[in-house]
């Protein structure tokens, strides 16, 4: 059976950077074992499988896949996902055309809203279906610094400290002095239980206030090594969740506040993230992720 896919860049406007990400647009009847298998065979550090609608009124239901295992949320294919059944849907533009894709994923459903332009990258926005909260962390700045082949003093900036925090997916936030030292983190994979546990996801997100771009706010690395994901692009559920932090440690004033996210430099994937936060009677009270993404290539799958 021929089953298409098709592969993006997202969380850029121009092929080749951003995140890479593969959707199997036809994914009736593949087990999970299939899917997991292909995801592994696309060797990304996602794939979404688009499986069949019941009733065409109904959210599209979806699952994501690592190389290595499943994901309740993830952002990038949501944001990848979104815009390409939006082209699917309306085909070649001569005008603007807005959408409103709703996927259902294992966290729960997911609403975006798409801009299409002709000629153009497509653009996604999402609420974050659940809001970022702080998870308990045993953070040892010495062990966090070994993981990561730094120096301990290199580790933390004016009140920022090692933590974690999740929304749907548990990241340790490690922030580091400079861009200088962020370039120099490396994985260290024979410590880095040591430092962030030995749970299915002891990812971590190394940031910076330094930036490339004077309007970004933040330079960020992620590392995944226990999903399979050495260094990922660009992370939309860590931003989802980078929310909670910069609340707590910035202390953020009643409003909306946007705050765009560089990643994927150090990797020549030069990715941007859009993320609005919105506070109400000094609590997270919404969250938003939106980007940009382009389709790189189309294909069929003989599974």
């Amino acid at each position: 059976m021929a089953r298409r896919y098709a592969v993006l860049d997202v969380f850029t406007n121009s092929a080749l950077s951003g995140n890479p990400l593969a959707v199997v647009l036809d994914s009736e009847g593949l087990s999970q074992t299939q899917m997991q298998s292909i995801a592994a065979e696309f060797n990304l550090s996602e794939t979404v499988f688009v499986l069949p609608m019941e009733n065409p009124a109904q959210p599209v239901r979806v699952r994501i896949f690592t190389p290595q295992s499943e994901l309740p949320f993830a952002g990038h294919p949501t944001i990848g996902t979104a815009i390409l059944l939006a082209q699917e849907r309306f085909g070649d533009l001569d005008n603007e055309q807005d959408a409103v894709i709703a996927l259902e994923q294992k966290i729960g459903v997911v609403r975006c809203g798409v801009v299409l332009k002709p000629n153009a990258a497509g653009f996604a926005e999402f609420d974050v279906p659940k809001l970022s909260n702080e998870v308990p962390f045993e953070a040892d700045k010495e062990a966090i610094a070994a993981a990561l082949e730094l120096e301990p003093m290199e580790i933390g900036f004016e009140n920022h400290k090692p933590t974690m925090y999740e929304a749907g997916v548990p990241f340790a936030f490690v922030p580091v002095r400079d861009i200088g030292v962020l370039s120099q983190a490396k994985p260290n994979i024979e410590l880095w239980e040591d430092a962030f546990g030995d749970g299915d996801h002891n990812n971590a997100y190394i940031y910076c206030r330094e930036t490339r771009l004077t309007e970004s706010g933040f330079h960020a690395r992620m590392f995944a090594p226990g999903i399979g994901v050495t260094e990922d692009p660009a992370t939309g559920s860590a931003a989802a969740a980078f929310a909670g932090v910069i609340k707590d440690f910035d202390d953020l004033p009643n409003g909306t506040h946007f705050i765009q996210i560089e990643q994927g430099y150090l990797m020549g994937r030069p990715s941007l993230i859009d993320l609005e936060i919105d506070i109400d009677g000094s609590a997270l009270h919404a969250v938003r992720i939106g980007g940009q993404a382009v389709i790189l290539a189309r294909g069929e799958l003989f599974i």
